[in-house]
């Protein structure tokens, strides 16, 4: 197990520490690293493969739960308890760990609006099933992307949020006692092609750009549905992404259940949230490829000795080390921060996921370069590690742009 600077980690949560390393070793990682090799990504979706079984053992041992409810078994979980659950299963695999994680974005909304408004149709129609399913068959999934937006969808708290030139295309009406959704989402929808359930961002009143927009929770084998394939990507292939169309999909007015008034508000909850997940299970990439090269330069000789003896590569190793370490503080001080600041500061997520990410790839580029021409090669971890790691500066928000973001909370906000 690798070293924890925390001394004070108390035995429940070393305990879960060392449950969560152990499924994301044996279930985790192995089945990411089979599905990576499959070139046609509708084989990672398809009927029997690895991907389903994860699902399925993740819900049969109820760690769904933990990141819905915050509780599992008697262990109330807190901020350091979800930072350890992240980085474990971010080092056993990035893209199997963000698609278990965002599988749960549209049922925790659900969850939070039943319980501050009484939404009962909510609880009893989405949420409890899903708490309830030991099977995993209900798969949830974030679409706000799309063709025409990226990034500039979570520009929160800037002038352009509020520009009506650059509002949701995905719209929805008022229709009675229903909403009427018609747009599409773009290819980097996660769990895309396999969700049950989306958390969908649509606009409501274009005239106020982004800002007047709601979120809705639709269950995706509703009339008017369909979906693209699954995306062919560099890396994280283990992820499916991929494209969602909405023609004239009718929702019950229940399961609208944020509106233009607390959009704001609840978009940018949504936003920390899901960088809050990225810093730590990219902390945990980049702890996989530090692992990864410690191994490798031990074992190998060249110059007639092992590399780890010359001194050039005991440098290179210390600066990773280095990195690992600070993305560890970094990370887990922001997540324990925030599961308890009421609001939680969106600045600080952002800080952590983009500082994360960053060091997940210059760490992960550090490793490929000390494996040398092996570090190319497919039948080494650290070039899986090194694709994923790539991905993670675009995903949940492009860093430049999210670094923008925060800047704007910082000159509006004392830190």
């Amino acid at each position: 197990m690798y070293l924890d600077l925390n001394p004070d980690l108390t035995p429940t949560q070393l305990s879960l520490k060392e449950e969560f390393h152990r499924f994301a070793a044996n279930v985790i990682r192995p089945a990411s690293v089979q599905l990576d090799k499959l070139a046609d990504p509708e084989d990672v979706i398809r009927k029997g493969s690895a991907l389903w079984d994860v699902f399925r053992k993740f819900h049969e041992l109820e760690y769904h739960l933990a990141l819905v409810s915050g509780n599992l078994g008697d262990v109330s979980l807190g901020g350091v308890e979800h930072h350890i659950i992240r980085e474990e299963m971010g080092w056993g695999a990035a893209d199997i760990a963000i698609g278990l994680d965002v599988s749960r974005s549209p049922f925790s909304l659900g969850l939070i609006i039943a319980m501050l408004g009484g939404n009962q149709r909510v609880m009893d129609d989405i949420v409890t099933p899903y708490m309830e399913d030991r099977e995993g068959k209900y798969i949830g999934c974030w679409a706000i992307t799309e063709p025409q937006h990226g990034s500039d969808c979570l520009a929160f708290g800037t002038e352009q949020f509020s520009d009506p030139s650059v509002g949701f295309d995905t719209a929805a009406r008022r229709d009675g006692d229903d909403w009427i959704i018609n747009g599409g989402k773009a290819a980097w929808v996660s769990n895309g092609t396999i969700a049950t359930h989306a958390m969908v961002h649509f606009a409501i009143d274009r005239s106020r750009g982004m800002m007047a927009s709601g979120i809705a929770i639709v269950p995706l084998d509703l009339p008017g549905v369909s979906r693209g394939k699954p995306l062919n990507k560099l890396g994280q292939r283990a992820l499916n992404q991929g494209e969602i169309y909405f023609d004239d999909v009718r929702i019950p007015k229940e399961y609208v259940v944020v509106e233009p008034e607390a959009y704001g508000l609840l978009g940018e909850l949504v936003l920390t949230g899901a960088n809050s997940v990225m810093a730590p299970v990219f902390t945990g990439v980049a702890r996989a490829a530090f692992e990864e090269a410690m191994t490798y330069c031990r074992q190998r000789v060249q110059g007639g000795k092992p590399l780890c003896e010359h001194q050039l590569v005991q440098r290179k190793l210390f600066d990773i080390f280095t990195k690992v370490e600070s993305a560890r503080q970094l990370s887990r001080a922001v997540t324990a921060y925030n599961s308890a600041a009421a609001p939680p500061q969106c600045r600080y997520a952002i800080m952590a996921k983009v500082y994360c990410t960053q060091v997940a790839f210059e760490v992960a580029s550090d490793a490929v370069q000390l494996f040398g021409g092996y570090g190319l090669s497919k039948d080494f971890l650290v070039e899986k590690l090194f694709r994923d790691a790539r991905a993670a500066m675009i995903e949940d928000g492009a860093n430049d742009t999210l670094a923008l973001v925060a800047s704007r909370q910082m000159l509006g906000a004392s830190i």
